[in-house]
């Protein structure tokens, strides 16, 4: 495989990361978290949980799967460039 692969894959891993940990962190704890000063503390009566704390969790979900196909992906790039 051509090492641009490599280097797209290493700087969406980079990206990636940073917004992982920045919707981490919006997460609301258990005794209230950022995401309430987002705007988080308007709720639905849907479940006892927010809108915007169930969008969180899908944008999370969405970028933490796009992380793992990175990791999997340079693993593989990796071991297909050791064997050539």
């Amino acid at each position: 495989m051509p090492i641009w692969f490599a280097y797209t894959l290493i700087v969406l891993l980079v990206i990636t990361s940073v917004l992982l940990t920045l919707l981490i962190l919006l997460h609301r704890g258990k005794g209230g978290g950022m995401s309430s000063m987002f705007g988080g503390g308007v709720s639905s009566s849907l479940a006892g949980s927010s809108v915007a704390e169930k969008n969180l969790d899908r944008y999370t979900v969405l970028v933490s799967l796009v992380w793992f196909a990175c990791i999997v992906g340079l693993g593989l790039w990796l071991r297909l460039a050791e064997t050539t």
